[in-house]
């Protein structure tokens, strides 16, 4: 799942920025991912738009979260758990696209971080 998020200047609840509102989803949803049997291959920041419309195109985060299934992704997304944690995001998050996709080529082990 590509993950593509944009967040708020303040958390909905006034408990600090949209990214801290993040953070403290994040935190809670680590546990579901990896109980389903999934991980995060790569997350990082979205520093511009290379191609595309600026401001239609704008995102702050990008996640991709691999898991074992559609079904493991669907049963973590349903769950109360998840439900408890989405408060979080809905705080933090002006817009969450997620994208579900089939790998058809990686070279992530080649990945290099910026120096």
């Amino acid at each position: 799942m590509l993950n593509l998020m944009r967040f708020r200047e303040r958390s909905l609840d006034g408990n600090g920025s949209g990214w801290d509102a993040y953070l403290r989803y994040s935190a809670l949803t680590i546990k579901l991912i990896k109980a389903q049997g999934g991980t995060i291959i790569w997350t990082g920041d979205a520093e511009t738009v290379a191609l595309g419309e600026p401001d239609r195109h704008r995102w702050d985060y990008v996640a991709l979260v691999r898991y074992p299934s559609r079904a493991a992704f669907l049963a973590m997304m349903h769950s109360p758990e998840y439900a408890a944690a989405n408060v979080e995001r809905e705080n933090g998050c002006s817009d969450h696209a997620i994208v579900a996709t089939r790998q058809t080529y990686s070279n992530l082990s080649e990945a290099r971080t910026k120096e």
